[in-house]
């Protein structure tokens, strides 16, 4: 399978995770989003909405949107617990990040780190961050007494979560404000087949941003 994406993307890097950490051989693509590689002719035939992640599988199939993604390679796995209700409580925060998380703390990161942070673009930062306060505050509040989101077990509702709120700091985020989300961060650092996103950028020699 191929995958199409950029590693310091947080909705990439949550593929790049799954895949690290099931062991599923795979071609990673680099797409270059600030030059517009995303939106060529070519890769508008793969995601016509021309956004990366994108998934093509072995017989030509093409799966787009992260979280629907990680579902589909994380399926009959650990990381998507078997019951009913806990699959749909996994799904909840998968939502929650997509609707009430990304829009806010990875749109942050990218004004503050990818734009410079103009002066154009500062009231909707601060827009931003005031919503991803709020977020960072439902996760605290979900943490108390557990460990990982859904059954107190690793899955990809962690994963999910954890891909834009650990560089959350790069977006104007203070961490240390939430001591519950730190402690979540770390115990997720240490689950087997871990890699960081700058240590892949490093190893696939993308270029960082200071």
């Amino acid at each position: 399978m191929k995958v199409y994406g950029d590693i310091l993307s947080g909705n990439c890097y949550k593929v790049k995770l799954v895949l690290n950490q099931l062991a599923i051989p795979h071609e990673w693509i680099h797409v270059d989003i600030l030059k517009g590689e995303a939106k060529t002719i070519d890769f508008l035939k793969l995601n016509p909405n021309g956004k990366i992640p994108v998934l093509v599988l072995d017989g030509g199939e093409v799966l787009c949107e992260s979280n629907a993604i990680i579902n589909f390679l994380a399926d009959g796995t650990h990381l998507i617990p078997s019951d009913k209700l806990s699959r749909a409580h996994l799904l909840e925060w998968q939502f929650f990040e997509q609707y009430s998380h990304e829009p806010y703390i990875a749109v942050a990161r990218f004004i503050k780190k990818y734009l410079r942070m103009p002066e154009s673009y500062i009231e909707v930062f601060e827009s931003k961050k005031e919503g991803g306060i709020k977020a960072l505050k439902v996760m605290e509040k979900a943490l108390h007494g557990r460990d990982f989101f859904v059954n107190n077990k690793y899955s990809i509702a962690d994963i999910s979560l954890f891909a834009y709120t650990h560089v959350a700091e790069e977006g104007g985020f203070d961490l240390t404000e939430f001591p519950l989300i730190n402690l979540w961060l770390k115990r997720v650092s240490e689950q087997n087949g871990y890699i960081s996103m700058y240590e892949l950028a490093d190893k696939t020699g993308i270029k960082r941003l200071s």
